[in-house]
């Protein structure tokens, strides 16, 4: 792999890449520990090389449309919903919630699958977690695909706090907008106290504008023409439900509100125990929610990476040409590790 930059050709006039639908042929829940029982699935092929997809938010959960990103004749795919999301069970609970813990849900549940070695695709959240579970257990680790990286540092959380407005102003006054005037010297805090109330008049709103905010950013491609392609494209908490809203918001803040529950600059320093993986990073151009300058940071300290600018998109993995890019790295993988 070269550590130039590849720009890939305009999404545009592309076809959709991801594969065809495919059914889960197994899924059970983990209990991880006395609070915490995960729901996780497979498909694809039952002795397939595993890949395991680890979703954003953090809460934003799993849905059928992630397994396309994968080959089902050759891939032996694992979704699971992390702690607090999805189907996981208790739903947007904070309790033994931090990314220590969820780098431990990975590795028992490799166990309980009978993995041996696995590759780790990640993005946004996602991302954040699959670098801190493979300078955890790079052993464990086949290789990563991770797109849309973000890092879970001061300046990227004041980013998506106050820097995407000068993109989305109009999303972002109506997320200052919420809160009473005197709160909105600390929106994280105001946000985070209304979040992890119990009570949902108090929750229930709040999640429902953060979820609209990130959202309303989140795009180059609007919402509508991503649905037309792939009915399953719109995020959960998109639905106008409050309960995926409510797991995508109050485990963000959380996480935000505790700096990922990461020593500053930790994912940084223990990338050199990467160096010896096959590495991809996709990432959008024009991501406003996680800037690019992150992602470039990374394909510099990992000179051997494959690094993949999209140039007409935004944050979301399934804008087109996000998830052109995707498909592509899969099946670059596949052919670096097998027939």
């Amino acid at each position: 792999m070269s550590k130039d930059t590849a720009i890939v050709r305009s999404a545009a006039a592309a076809e959709d890449s991801l594969f065809p639908p495919v059914e889960a042929r197994a899924s059970g829940h983990l209990a991880v520990d006395a609070v915490h029982r995960l729901y996780w699935e497979e498909s694809g092929n039952p002795d397939g090389v595993p890949v395991v997809f680890l979703h954003g938010g953090p809460g934003g959960g799993v849905g059928p449309q992630f397994r396309r990103f994968f080959d089902p004749t050759f891939y032996r795919i694992v979704l699971f919903d992390q702690r607090g999301s999805g189907r996981s069970t208790p739903f947007a609970d904070l309790r033994n919630n931090t990314t220590g813990h969820l780098v431990e849900d990975i590795e028992a549940l490799r166990t309980h699958l009978g993995v041996d070695r696995w590759l780790v695709f990640g993005g946004s959240w996602g991302s954040t977690l699959a670098l801190a579970y493979a300078e955890a257990h790079p052993e464990r680790c086949l290789g990563l695909i991770l797109r849309g990286i973000f890092l879970c540092s001061d300046p990227e959380i004041d980013w998506f706090l106050h820097g995407m407005g000068r993109f989305f102003p109009e999303a972002a006054r109506a997320f200052a907008g919420f809160l009473p005037e005197e709160e909105r010297c600390d929106l994280l805090g105001a946000y985070y106290r209304r979040l992890a109330d119990p009570d949902p008049a108090v929750h229930g709103p709040a999640a429902r504008v953060w979820s609209a905010y990130e959202e309303s950013c989140s795009r180059l491609i609007p919402t509508r023409s991503l649905a037309a392609a792939d009915p399953g494209a719109a995020p959960a908490a998109s639905s106008g439900r409050p309960e995926p809203a409510l797991a995508l918001a109050r485990l963000e803040a959380h996480y935000m509100i505790n700096r990922g529950f990461l020593d500053p600059g930790q994912l940084m320093a223990g990338l050199p125990r990467l160096r010896d993986l096959p590495v991809t990073i996709v990432q959008g151009r024009y991501d406003m929610v996680c800037p690019i300058a992150t992602a470039d940071a990374v394909a510099r300290a990992l000179p051997d990476c494959r690094y993949v600018v999209v140039p007409d998109a935004g944050h979301s993995a399934l804008e087109p040409g996000i998830r052109r890019a995707l498909v592509e790295a899969t099946q670059d993988f596949r052919r670096i590790s097998g027939p």
